[in-house]
């Protein structure tokens, strides 16, 4: 809601600038979706490592009781 507050204001200020944002919303958010995607793999990645060193201590702790 903030961001299209944002956006109205800048339409009533310099309406030439935000229909050019308007239009290379779109654009600019599929150049950056790989890189998010990126970022999602290598965040699941550290978790699956983390995982993966404190599986040992897990098992040896036992049940809980």
């Amino acid at each position: 809601m903030v961001a299209f507050l944002l956006w109205v204001l800048l339409l009533v200020f310099c309406w030439p600038l935000a229909l050019l944002a308007l239009v290379l919303y779109p654009i600019v958010w599929l150049l950056m979706l790989p890189f998010r995607l990126v970022g999602i793999t290598v965040s699941a990645v550290f978790a699956f490592l983390g995982a993966m060193l404190m599986l040992p201590a897990r098992v040896l702790r036992g049940r809980p009781a």
